[in-house]
């Protein structure tokens, strides 16, 4: 995921909150009294933004009406929501009505479990997830993880966590329950391609320290660089691992990005500098018309000539960051792509503080690769579509690379 800082969008965020806050008073107000009268609630709606109050389409008479009345009449054996709580869930509804899955509310004690995620180390299972036709799926589980060691497979949907169905869930719901304490077992219901029955696998939490790549130079001539994930030190590393390329003296390069849910789009911005000329698009940005779509370009490190033989290996696991990289170089010319379409998260988030403690993460832009391909709708396809048998998995085959090597090696 990617994630930006506007400060317009801050303030108006807490502005807004700020109003909501004192528009629950007003409703908590008439509740009590049993009645809403049109002079009060016309002096609310005056309240809102000017965009929301100008267009006169907004009449909050019944989310009060729906307020006194839980408050009067709700009976359960669990403990009821404190008022506070209450305008926590009205925020969440209002993000969920967005129908993005990557849009959410974090409430004091999620917004504190999400910094953690995204601040690097963390506890949990060590697989990247979304939401592929409502339902979420494994984008990856990363190479030598508890959940990659567990046998968690991209591409696996995911039914349950724990006993908990994750119909309707969103994504940082399920993140949230599948994080924990380093030693715990969380519980997996799994649908995988080609099953008839759902699959259980019993994970057990562990500190989290992602992977970043790997070389290998092959006897016959071609190196390969495996690339796990777009950290912050990616860029460094990945120029270390090209500089061990040159040297090597090979002519023929693969980057493997199979299982890679992608990351920070600096990092992917800047190794596609190494094979583009100065100015080239490597990704566009779409607001949907909100604002001005910004256009990513080649820092133009360019160190190769046309006699590189490329190819970028991809699958259902490539994602984000990956796509985007992938993307660039395909439409570019630089490099063919091999393997299986890829997942498709090709959408901007961003973390806005709503007060000290809480937070909204929204969807602001989404990718579009340099021919104008949004990465959401459907992924990438690669040139040469190969697809790994359950014989192949089986036998320790890797078809996806075979069919590299015969490429580069034929000069095709």
């Amino acid at each position: 995921m990617f994630y930006k800082n506007h400060k317009d969008l801050i303030h108006y965020c807490v502005l807004s909150v700020v109003i909501l806050a004192a528009s629950f008073g007003f409703g908590y107000y008439f509740g009590k009294n049993q009645t809403i009268d049109t002079q009060n609630i016309n002096l609310l709606n005056k309240d809102l933004p000017t965009e929301i109050a100008s267009s006169g389409s907004v009449d909050f008479a019944p989310f009060w009406k729906a307020w006194s009345i839980l408050d009067r009449q709700y009976v359960s054996k669990k403990e009821i929501p404190d008022d506070q709580e209450k305008v926590w869930g009205a925020i969440s509804g209002l993000a969920a009505s967005m129908g993005d899955p990557y849009t959410a509310f974090f409430p004091p004690a999620e917004s504190k479990a999400f910094e953690e995620t995204i601040s690097g180390e963390f506890s949990g299972v060590g697989m990247e997830i979304g939401l592929r036709d409502r339902v979420i799926t494994v984008i990856s589980p990363l190479k030598n993880t508890p959940a990659y060691n567990a046998g968690v497979k991209s591409g696996d949907k995911i039914l349950e966590i724990n006993g908990t169905s994750t119909m309707d869930m969103t994504v940082d719901k399920a993140v949230g329950l599948i994080r924990g304490k380093k030693g715990t077992t969380v519980e997996l219901s799994l649908a995988r391609e080609g099953g008839r029955q759902p699959i259980l696998i019993k994970v057990v939490r562990d500190v989290i320290k992602i992977p970043t790549l790997d070389t290998e130079k092959r006897d016959n001539g071609i190196f390969i660089i495996r690339l796990y994930t777009f950290s912050a030190n990616s860029p460094d590393l990945f120029r270390g691992a090209l500089r061990e390329f040159v040297e090597s003296g090979a002519d023929k390069l693969i980057l493997d990005l199979r299982g890679n849910p992608g990351g920070y789009l600096e990092a992917a911005v800047d190794m596609g500098s190494w094979f583009l000329p100065p100015g080239k698009v490597i990704v566009r940005e779409d607001s949907g018309g909100k604002s001005s779509g910004k256009i990513f370009r080649s820092k133009g490190y360019n160190i190769f000539n046309d006699k590189l033989k490329f190819v970028v290996l991809v699958d259902k696991g490539s994602a984000s960051a990956s796509e985007i990289l992938a993307g660039a170089l395909s439409e570019q010319g630089v490099a063919k792509l091999i393997g299986e379409r890829t997942f498709g998260k090709g959408s901007v988030q961003e973390l806005l503080p709503i007060t000290p403690d809480t937070s909204l993460k929204i969807t602001v832009a989404r990718w579009l690769t340099p021919n104008g391909l949004s990465i959401s709708e459907g992924g990438l396809k690669p040139d040469f579509e190969v697809i790994p048998t359950e014989s192949d998995i089986k036998n320790n085959r890797d078809p996806v690379m075979e069919k590299a090597a015969e490429l580069l090696l034929s000069g095709k």
